[in-house]
């Protein structure tokens, strides 16, 4: 039995049509609970009726109606973002768009719909589907009894579970230590410290920790205690858990191999196998998937030796330090790494960097960078990530632009909230991405639907 989550001390897109029989852009009736109740005390759990569906400078989604459970309307997110742009137009197609929440693939649920829900639980993917994300991620990585499982990281269920509040924190690879006058509190828990069975005992809660507490649970909650955005029992899931979830409602599958925090227990190539396999066992089509990585040696395994599943592998790139957030470019031609022109040669087909590798500011406007124009010239198609992660622009970006990571190359051209759909548009319509990875996939579906030039459904 999963212990509750509570405030206490014992407590990609391809081109191709993300629709088929088996789609559906609503759950099942005995899943619709989940993407469609709200809390009473005011805070959203799911699906709520929303007066201004803002993100507020804390990252949460605020003005939520705390009355009668109501399905959010897909495109609430766009036509606040558009207004706070001031384009009369853009805010009519938005507002008389038909089909805003239809599933796309040019939106992918960037590990389910973190800006309410607790990452990579069934609840955040269902609200996903929900949102109508064509494509879908689970990242993944391992338990001690080689189970293969959605997190973000090896090392993250002191952040993301209740794990400290159960006494399975007696099994945490690194204790807690509470905080002290000279250091921070202190504790590592990994998915590899635990068998299935006590994985699926935890809840899942939103990413978030106070390192300056002196008590497991002042580290989890804060003190005074702050109230989760999910304050439910979100539930942990397995990589084969999400494939059977996103096939029964016909979505695409974006697997991330995780980098090992601790010894694998099979060679790296074995690894990437083993994602492979799980797809191959569920009878998953080759082209419905987009294995992922950020470790270049994966992405060749796939392509070499599973060549119809590396296809479509996706490279993640992060050589944030090759970055000249002026103008960002090629980071291979300093030498970090394979070029543009070596990465298409290998037979890569898609390369995944954050939005900011892919704009530029330019006389107070965003503008595609160069990093962008020379990727699509070399034939590489680009996916962005990761929209709707750093919160408001007005609230959070502009208040503290060193926390602005995936905005840090365009901060001149920031105004507004407004921005975050800028961004959007020039990613979609300049750099010509396939698809852009959001922490609330509703944002990119009603784009995709609604504003987007060149519409595949």
């Amino acid at each position: 039995m999963r212990t509750a989550l509570l405030l206490t001390a014992t407590t990609i897109g391809s081109p191709a049509s993300a629709n088929s029989p088996a789609a559906t852009s609503d759950p099942e009736p005995s899943e619709r609970p989940a993407v469609e109740r709200c809390a009473r005390n005011g805070v959203a759990i799911a699906g709520c009726a929303l007066k201004g569906a803002a993100l507020d400078g804390a990252g949460h989604w605020s003005q939520y109606l705390p009355a009668e459970p109501a399905p959010v309307p897909v495109s609430n997110r766009l036509s606040y973002l558009a207004r706070q742009q001031g384009l009369a137009d853009t805010q009519r197609r938005v507002d008389n768009c038909a089909t805003p929440g239809a599933p796309n693939r040019f939106s992918i649920a960037h590990r389910g719909a973190p800006a309410l829900f607790p990452e990579h639980t069934r609840e955040g993917y269902l609200a996903a589907i929900h949102q109508g994300a064509g494509i879908i991620e689970c990242d993944v990585t391992f338990t001690k009894d080689g189970a293969l499982v959605c997190r973000h990281a090896q090392c993250d269920l002191h952040r993301t579970t209740n794990i400290l509040a159960t006494p399975l924190a007696s099994r945490c690879r690194s204790p807690f230590r509470g905080a002290t006058d000279d250091a921070p509190a202190s504790v590592s828990c990994c998915a590899s410290d635990l068998t299935l069975d006590e994985f699926r005992s935890l809840c899942g809660k939103h990413d978030r920790a106070f390192p300056e507490n002196t008590t497991a649970l002042g580290y989890q909650h804060g003190q005074p205690l702050a109230p989760d955005q999910y304050p439910g029992c979100g539930t942990l899931m397995t990589l084969d858990d999400s494939i059977a979830l996103f096939e029964r409602h016909g979505r695409a599958h974006a697997p991330e191999l995780k980098a090992a925090d601790a010894a694998l227990p099979m060679t790296q190539a074995a690894y990437a196998q083993a994602l492979i396999d799980r797809y191959e066992a569920a009878g998953v089509a080759p082209e419905r998937v987009f294995p992922q990585s950020f470790d270049p040696r994966d992405v060749r395994y796939w392509l070499t030796e599973t060549p119809a599943w590396g296809a479509n592998a996706v490279l993640l790139d992060s050589r944030d330090a090759a970055i000249d957030p002026a103008d960002p470019k090629d980071p291979g031609l300093g030498g970090t790494g394979p070029t543009f022109a070596q990465l298409k040669a290998m037979g890569l087909r898609y390369l995944a960097p954050p939005m900011a590798f892919l704009l530029r500011a330019d006389k107070g406007q965003m503008v595609p960078s160069s990093y962008a124009l020379e990727a699509r010239r070399s034939g590489l198609s680009l996916i962005a990530w990761s929209l709707e992660r750093s919160g408001s622009i007005s609230d959070r970006v502009l208040k503290a632009p060193e926390r602005a990571y995936y905005y840090r190359s365009v901060l001149p051209a920031l105004r507004n909230d407004g921005d975050i759909l800028t961004a959007l548009q020039v990613l979609s319509e300049d750099v010509g991405v396939s698809g852009v990875f959001s922490d609330w996939p509703a944002t990119t579906t009603a784009y995709a639907n609604c504003l987007r030039s060149d519409t595949r459904r």
